[in-house]
């Protein structure tokens, strides 16, 4: 499958900038079959609507494929093949986004703290999920010396988009702190996030559909024999909770096709 196609498929958010590069490396491979020049010319459309005419122009007046994209734009392609593809585009947090507000708000404070981050940031930070979020979980509570800066906070949201927000460790495994990552020192910060597998296991029990779509999205990066052992030996007191039981195991079921082991 090709760059362009595992973009698309069956993802529910899409990088609109990430699909610009993925078009346009799907063209450099031309002759392209009848389904990819529909997906094209769709992807086309569904970037002026969410970019506006302005922006979109500009891209494609820069593209270096710009002839092959009003080509397929101009065939008699039929009706929309790809529908929901407006509906899909999210620009992406980007990992480099959340550092630099990370050093911002840790030079900011002069007190030294410890953040241990889990949720969504935590697997962008890591490399293992690309997709849109406002929320930096920190896990139980915002240290006093951050959460009482209200005016440099709410000034740090507005230019980066980002929101410190927290997370109660008891929706994590047994033994989560022993297996933190340490990312390293953002001015009085220093800075840890909950081991991938932990934040695999604690959206398990999740009945969120968006922490369904990031299960889904980090899998592959995953070893079951690892996800297995550690749902065994670590998650004993997160499934004795029946509602977080049940969606640890519908969730189960749909990313393996098969019972939740134990």
């Amino acid at each position: 499958m090709s760059e362009l196609w595992q973009l698309v498929w069956g993802k529910p958010e899409v990088d609109p900038t990430a699909l610009t590069q993925a078009i346009e490396k799907e063209l450099s491979n031309a002759p392209l079959d009848f389904r990819t020049r529909v997906l094209i010319r769709d992807s086309t459309k569904a970037l002026e609507n969410y970019w506006g005419p302005k922006r979109w122009q500009q891209w494609l007046s820069r593209s270096p494929v710009q002839t092959n994209i009003q080509a397929i734009c101009s065939e008699e392609l039929g009706e929309p093949g790809f529908p929901f593809l407006k509906d899909q585009l999210m620009d992406r947090t980007e990992p480099e986004t959340v550092k630099e507000y990370l050093r911002e708000l840790g030079t900011s404070i002069s007190e030294p703290v410890t953040l241990e981050i889990s949720g969504a940031i935590a697997l962008i930070l890591g490399g293992y999920l690309n997709r849109a979020t406002t929320d930096i979980d920190v896990v139980n509570e915002v240290p006093a010396a951050i959460r009482n800066r209200h005016d440099l906070l709410n000034d740090l949201q507005k230019r980066y988009g980002l929101l410190l927000t927290h997370f109660q460790s008891h929706y994590l495994p047994v033994g989560w702190q022993q297996r933190l990552n340490y990312l390293g020192d953002f001015g009085s910060i220093k800075l840890y996030t909950v081991d991938v597998y932990d934040l695999f296991l604690g959206k398990l029990c999740s009945a969120r559909t968006k922490d369904l779509d990031d299960l889904r999205a980090i899998k592959p990066s995953l070893a079951k024999e690892q996800l297995v052992n550690q749902l065994l030996s670590t998650a004993e007191e997160l499934l004795k909770e029946p509602s977080l039981r049940q969606s640890a195991e519908n969730n189960w079921y749909i990313l393996f096709g098969e019972d939740l082991p134990g």
